[in-house]
């Protein structure tokens, strides 16, 4: 047995403990210490070290746990015959070193990679459904989630019930009847608007299937529906919205499962679908036994007049499936949304979505049923659809000065919505990637075409919600500044 050890105690590792244990460590590795040597007591190491044994024991359980040392019953503690360091070069000698990565069986899948830099680590950021963020009322809803926490419902933080907490359930459908003419419909929390149209794919399509969607549109939706084997067919459009002859052609000629379509501030362009159209739309559906899927995303956001009531609030049929979501009004972190279905739909939901998310955050549910309760919630709606009516109408105040310094472009003006769909006559693609590399982000209309030869590469899409007025202006400088060079050119 070692009667004493030379040991370099490291004063940059603040616990005493493992200090002791690193130098034991090392003192193993330069081969100090040798397989299966026995080690000093703890109390006669604690002597040597001039510290408590309780502490010597605490670094000896250290090393016991990283495999470096060895406890016997009665004999005390040695140096482990089987070192890990030497265990990993045994291991290593078993295989070639030129031999190549276990190779992983990923499935195909209808997706775009990640973009190396995301929409909001640039300074100005376009991207059309964010919200500022900055202004949601963090003090105020961290009550609401101090008092979940303060007082959980033990019950619904255990499995089950993946429909929902019952609060959140009531206020969600007390809401959606009062500002949206919902009901008779079943309310399910799902964790954000995209999840439910995973769910939806998976459960009610199958490879084959043929789903009808607008042809300038939504590609996280399209790619659910491919997930699950669909084919997608466009929507054709016009300047007023829906092109019904060639729609009602599409019915007749094609087996349609879905149709998906955002209906209040068609994305990406914001135009509405009035009223009369979206009777001929649902009345062409029932004759073909055609189900709607109807995102309502940013509902709340409708400027000049009251928005029309969604599809779904008039479905005797209950053929609709509407969809919302609280990014918009929140912040997308927050990750909740609703799904209105109709009875028959519900248990079929409920029992899907147990095999990939036993439950929306319950939390989160509760504390916003508790902000919806108390009224802070609407008034916040309020408050921030002023703000963005405002930003809109100081977004095309700054385009019509730059109109007036030569900036050729045409825009639709959106009754509502984050966004304004704006032809710029050319050039579209050419100041996305001229906006990236002066740390501005916003799209160019490839990115929303069903079609990709339908692109005119003419289009781009301004979000202005989550940008603050001298924001807004720096980065449109930044952005027409250029557009009117290459217009003049």
């Amino acid at each position: 047995m070692i009667a004493s050890l030379s040991l370099n105690l490291d004063p940059n590792i603040d616990a005493l403990y493992l200090r002791i244990a690193n130098a034991l460590r090392c003192a193993i590795q330069l081969g100090q210490l040798k397989p299966g040597e026995k080690l000093p007591s703890a109390r006669k190491l604690a002597l040597q070290l001039q510290t408590n044994r309780h502490t010597v024991m605490a670094a000896y359980q250290e090393l016991i746990a990283q495999s470096w040392v060895e406890s016997v019953e009665r004999k005390g503690y040695k140096v482990a015959h089987l070192l890990p360091i030497e265990t990993s070069r045994n291991l290593k000698l078993d295989f070639d070193k030129n031999e190549k990565q276990f190779q992983w069986q990923i499935k195909a899948l209808s997706i775009n990679n990640p973009p190396q830099k995301l929409a909001h680590e640039y300074q100005y950021n376009f991207a059309g459904g964010m919200p500022d963020i900055d202004l949601f009322p963090f003090k105020e809803f961290k009550s609401y989630m101090g008092e979940s926490l303060s007082r959980p419902d033990i019950e619904q933080l255990c499995y089950g019930n993946n429909r929902g907490t019952e609060h959140f359930i009531e206020q969600v459908a007390t809401y959606l009847r009062r500002v949206r003419s919902i009901k008779d419909k079943e309310i399910i929390a799902v964790n954000g608007s995209q999840e439910a149209l995973f769910i939806v794919s998976q459960l009610l399509l199958k490879p084959g299937d043929n789903i009808a969607v607008e042809s300038l549109g939504y590609r996280p939706a399209w790619q659910a529906f491919r997930s699950a084997g669909a084919n997608i067919l466009a929507i054709e459009r016009n300047d007023q919205g829906i092109d019904f002859k060639k729609l009602t052609l599409l019915f007749e000629s094609s087996s349609l499962k879905f149709i998906y379509l955002t209906p209040l501030h068609q994305y990406p362009t914001t135009v509405t679908i009035p009223v009369h159209e979206r009777m001929k739309l649902y009345a062409l559906a029932a004759k073909h036994n055609v189900a709607i899927i109807e995102d309502d995303y940013d509902h709340e956001f409708h400027y000049t007049s009251q928005p029309l009531a969604p599809i779904a609030s008039d479905d005797p049929l209950g053929l609709v499936i509407y969809l919302a979501t609280f990014s918009k009004i929140m912040f997308p972190g927050c990750r909740i949304g609703v799904m209105a279905v109709d009875k028959a739909l519900l248990p079929a939901i409920l029992n899907f979505r147990t095999l990939m998310n036993h439950k929306p955050n319950v939390v989160i549910q509760d504390a916003i049923a508790r902000w919806m309760r108390g009224g802070a919630f609407e008034r916040h709606v309020r408050k921030m659809s002023k703000l963005y009516h405002q930003r809109r109408d100081n977004l095309i105040e700054l385009l019509s000065k730059y109109k007036q310094r030569g900036l050729d472009v045409d825009y639709h003006l959106p009754a509502g919505g984050m966004a304004l769909w704006l032809d710029i006559k050319g050039y579209a693609e050419e100041l996305e990637h001229y906006c990236q590399q002066h740390n501005v982000y916003l799209l160019s209309e490839k990115h929303f075409h069903l079609q990709a030869n339908n692109n005119e590469n003419r289009f781009i899409r301004i979000g202005f919600a989550g940008l603050s007025e001298e924001k807004l202006a720096e980065g449109l400088a930044i952005v027409f500044d250029y557009l009117i060079k290459k217009q003049r050119q």
